[in-house]
């Protein structure tokens, strides 16, 4: 995603933005893939007057050495893979290079920023700012540690507002209290469960995945087989594993997803994951349907986990759960179908986790009860 941020950061007007990568090559590719960004932009009449891409690009600056590249930073956002130890490395590196004024942003969407802020030396200077794909989506969650100064997140959130998005305003949630996933990662990775739990029965019972997505249609536009692949298999398994440590054992990626990691097949990137894929298109035949996963269960879970936020004190309000998952993934939240469904969901998540062995989706008691709606 590092890319995707320099051209939106391009795109706000800023007068450098230094891209940094451990190769040039990578550099290069990035650097031509903003290009044909821009370029795609201008031809839709998108750039602003008198902004050319030729302008945009001459403020880009390539360099593969971290402590040069952030020499003169004002504002830094790493986006490396989502495996703590990583981050932590990189965050070191920063604090230890960047001026003493500079903000770090992590770009991510379940590390904890009061762990990275104690990597960095710099704690009160750390923020989480989550992007999400395609990046001109209107979301932007902007996530405090334990240490994080209240000047550091105005300004990250200054800054996020700033970046332009494909339609209307930007829209920035501030989480004051840290938890795992933040918000929109919180609420639809406990469906992760469901879904590696029904990749594993459908593997037992050779039942191919792509029924599976076939089960999906017409209600949903894209499959769980789909969307696990466009995010990533890599990182749908780093962030379980992050999960199953931080939150429920419940989360262990299951036996397909494992194999699949290991063998490196990680989905849309590398041609082949759950699907097969030609370029940025899932090669799937849904003209036969498993009979095995049900949207509504996803529905319930993102409902039950959502609800687990407001017990938390993680928001004060489900209104803002629902307005997340619309400005990050573009589909409604589980809150307004909740109201009327909720006690039929949290028997049908009984029998889920019954059947599945997995205790994490049972029904909490603020679901149950109905106690959310008082928190609109």
């Amino acid at each position: 995603m590092g890319h995707a941020i320099a051209q939106v950061a391009l795109l706000a007007g800023f007068e450098k933005v230094i891209l940094n990568d451990i190769k040039i090559e990578s550099l290069n590719n990035a650097a031509i893939k903003i290009e044909i960004g821009l370029k795609k932009l201008e031809s839709k009449g998108k750039l602003d007057e008198g902004v050319s891409v030729d302008a945009l690009m001459s403020r880009l600056v390539k360099e593969v050495d971290l402590a040069k590249a952030v020499a003169e930073a004002d504002f830094v956002i790493e986006a490396v893979p989502e495996v703590m130890k990583i981050k932590q490395e990189v965050s070191k590196k920063i604090g230890e290079y960047a001026p003493k004024n500079v903000i770090l942003a992590t770009n991510t969407s379940t590390m904890s920023i009061t762990k990275l802020g104690e990597a960095s030396g710099r704690p009160e200077k750390v923020i989480g700012m989550h992007f999400f794909i395609p990046l001109l989506m209107k979301l932007i969650e902007i996530t405090k540690g334990e240490k994080t100064s209240d000047e550091t997140m105005n300004i990250a959130a200054a800054i996020g507002q700033k970046l332009p998005c494909i339609k209307g305003k930007r829209f920035i949630v501030r989480i004051e209290k840290e938890t795992p996933g933040f918000i929109v990662n919180r609420v639809n990775l406990p469906v992760h469960i469901y879904f590696n739990w029904l990749f594993d029965q459908a593997a037992e019972k050779s039942i191919p995945l792509e029924q599976i997505d076939a089960d999906a249609r017409p209600i949903m536009s894209v499959g769980p087989c789909e969307v696990c692949d466009y995010i990533g298999l890599d990182i749908c398994y780093d962030i379980m594993k992050y999960f199953e440590e931080t939150i429920s054992s419940d989360f262990k990626p299951g036996k397909v997803l494992t194999e699949l990691y290991n063998e490196k097949n990680l989905g849309r990137k590398t041609g082949k994951g759950l699907l097969k894929w030609s370029g940025e298109k899932a090669i799937v035949n849904l003209d036969k349907k498993a009979g095995m996963f049900k949207p509504e269960l996803a529905l319930a879970i993102q409902l039950n986990e959502g609800c687990r936020l407001l017990e938390e004190d993680i928001v004060s309000g489900y209104k803002t759960i629902d307005d997340a998952i619309l400005g990050g993934l573009g589909i409604p939240g589980p809150f307004v179908p909740g109201k009327r469904n909720y006690q039929r969901w949290a028997k049908i998540l009984e029998e889920l986790a019954e059947k599945s062995g997995k205790d994490y989706l049972k029904p909490c008691e603020l679901m149950k009860s109905g106690g959310f709606l008082k928190f609109r």
